[in-house]
């Protein structure tokens, strides 16, 4: 499918705007030039205003853009229901995955440099992963299932971090041994650096070897401190002087200033519970508390500065003359890097199948057939949203039936 016909930027952070604001990408005097419906569009503000009303999202800003233009954005519901605070265009939301696509891209800004090889050992980069092993799950005499360590195959490489089939897993998604591991392990800690979180992901095991199997997890975090290591600079401020300020995203951040820090939109009180879901608080976003730059799930962003994100992508890689990638860059990144009949393992939903259309490329799930199984697409899409977002703190534990 041509990536330039069309770009959807959906920020169902779940929490989701017009205003103009930074570089916005341009707004269309009226949808029907870009081929769009206004009658239409006017559907999704009705559905998610009904998700806002029956209390499944607290608020949203939904953006459509096609041909560089935005035809329609708009703000629901609230930033902070509690605090009937309403959304605005320039809410600042806790990304989640979404940081991974701008991490891959660092990886792939440095290796069009020279001076990261995609084929590379990981180790070569980070020592750390030197002697790392698999955990395969065995049964001793007495028939208790035991984690036993067995050699590498092959190396893990940098391409298999881009494409999750390092080995390396997310504890939450899974419960075997090593994803338990994962969880005791103490990963998701806000106040280590990207060096600690290596330097302790390291010593536990993969869960598969690498290259066998894709399955969703902290490879791309590992990335981002490949990319310090490379670069000699730190992730955060690699990420904003090589790809945030020159494409004109003011608001996508590792940490909030204190005139970004009223903008961020929160997570509703979860009813079952009483409180708001688990997500870093306004307080502890600051630079002098966020130690731990993921890239794999750490950024904050807005709707219009993710769209310019997208639509640098959709242009072959430059927006508005700052270019960051080369045309074949964008090509290799956005084909299908799985090989044929690998296991996709994990969240039913979050696996990108041939079954979906889906497969992934090097830092994001790609459409390989844009007509398969659409409805299960849909509903999939739906659900791995909901899931991301709780993981992220975004949204309640408990989703309507239609979640």
């Amino acid at each position: 499918m041509n990536r330039k016909r069309m770009l959807v930027a959906v920020c169902v952070l779940a929490c989701w705007a017009g205003a103009t604001f930074g570089q916005a990408l341009p707004a269309a005097k009226r949808p029907e030039e870009f081929g769009f419906a206004t009658e239409h569009l006017d559907r999704i503000t009705q559905f998610f205003q009904g998700d806002v009303d029956k209390g499944a999202i607290p608020g949203a800003v939904v953006l459509v853009a096609r041909q560089g233009h935005i035809v329609y954005m708009q703000a629901l519901g609230y930033q902070d229901r509690e605090k009937h605070t309403p959304m605005k265009a320039d809410a600042i939301f806790r990304i989640a995955s979404m940081s991974k696509p701008v991490t891959s891209a660092a990886v792939m800004m440095l290796a069009e440099e020279g001076k990261i090889d995609l084929l590379a050992p990981v180790a070569q980069y980070l020592p750390e992963f030197k002697n790392v092993k698999v955990g395969v799950e065995k049964k001793d005499p007495e028939g208790k299932t035991a984690l036993t360590m067995e050699d590498v195959q092959r190396p893990m490489t940098v391409q298999d971090l881009l494409r999750h089939t390092s080995g390396l897993v997310y504890g939450p998604f899974g419960n075997t041994l090593v994803h338990q591991e994962y969880r005791e392990a103490n990963l998701f800690d806000n106040g280590q650096t990207l060096a600690e979180f290596v330097s302790k992901l390291a010593k536990l095991p993969l869960a598969h070897q690498p290259g066998t199997v894709w399955e969703y997890g902290m490879s791309t975090d590992v990335l981002g401190r490949i990319v310090e290591v490379v670069s000699g600079m730190p992730f955060d401020r690699f990420v904003e002087e090589r790809i945030t300020k020159p494409l004109g995203m003011p608001d996508t951040v590792f940490y909030l200033s204190a005139g970004q820090a009223p903008r961020l939109a929160e997570p509703q009180v979860d009813a079952a519970t009483g409180k708001r879901p688990n997500a870093s608080s306004v307080e502890n976003l600051t630079k002098e508390k966020q130690k731990w730059f993921s890239g794999g799930g750490g950024l904050l962003s807005t709707a219009p500065d993710y769209a310019r994100f997208c639509q640098m992508f959709l242009n072959g890689g430059e927006i508005d003359g700052a270019r960051l990638l080369s045309p074949k860059t964008i090509a290799v990144m956005t084909a299908d890097q799985l090989p044929p009949g690998i296991p996709r393992l994990g969240l039913e939903d979050l696996a990108p199948t041939p079954e979906m259309g889906q497969s992934f490329g090097l830092g994001f799930a790609v459409r390989t057939d844009v007509g398969h199984s659409r409805f299960r697409v849909q509903s999939a899409t739906r659900s791995g949203l909901a899931r991301m977002g709780r993981i992220s703190g975004l949204i309640p534990a408990k989703r309507s039936s239609r979640s």
